[in-house]
């Protein structure tokens, strides 16, 4: 099974693809964590990575896709994997359909969190009041959660109708209580 998280920064994906590992077996594919340890096995390829972003420059689609790619080949991707945080873009959508294509693999489903703005600023200053020790995570800030939601908006936003167009597209309301967003993600998944 082969499912994609698709909504804002704040919208819970990355709770709700932890909750989809362990009820399904599935493995959480973050962008995010895969560059992250791609930079501390200190290969050619993590260096690359590392020096670009020291150079405050985006991760180009060539590296992250290579990175990508390298994750799903390992064993523990074969039942399956739950995608946060990626695709952030039509050409990562593309490439990502080509990689899966190419393995005879399918996405199953694209499930879209969906919860207004307002709301994702009250999650993340609550969470900024929670932080352990006062410790805000620098994401975990009002101003740049508006800059993230900025560029959501712009590149990962029209991803929605590629799949749509593509009938995998699911909407699941992120703004009911965690459980009832599982549960209802649970009805999607017995579905496909």
């Amino acid at each position: 099974m082969k499912i994609i998280l698709l909504g804002p920064p704040g919208s819970g994906k990355g709770t709700q693809a932890k909750r989809l590992e362990a009820r399904h077996g599935l493995v959480q594919v973050s962008t995010g964590e895969i560059l992250r340890e791609a930079v501390a096995s200190e290969s050619l390829l993590g260096k690359t990575i590392k020096n670009t972003m020291a150079a405050g420059n985006l991760i180009s689609d060539d590296l992250v896709l290579e990175v990508l790619e390298r994750r799903l080949a390992e064993p523990d991707c074969k039942d399956g994997v739950v995608f946060d945080g990626f695709p952030r873009t039509i050409a990562q959508a593309e490439a990502l359909n080509d990689i899966f294509s190419e393995a005879e693999r399918a996405v199953d489903a694209v499930i879209m969190l969906e919860v207004d703005d307002v709301v994702l600023i009250s999650r993340i200053e609550q969470r900024a009041k929670e932080a352990v020790d006062g410790k805000v995570r620098s994401d975990d800030r009002v101003e740049v959660l508006k800059n993230r939601l900025s560029a959501y908006y712009e590149w990962t936003a029209p991803i929605i109708p590629f799949y749509e167009a593509r009938g995998l597209l699911w909407r699941v309301d992120g703004m009911r209580e965690v459980h009832q967003v599982t549960d209802a993600i649970e009805t999607i998944v017995s579905q496909i």
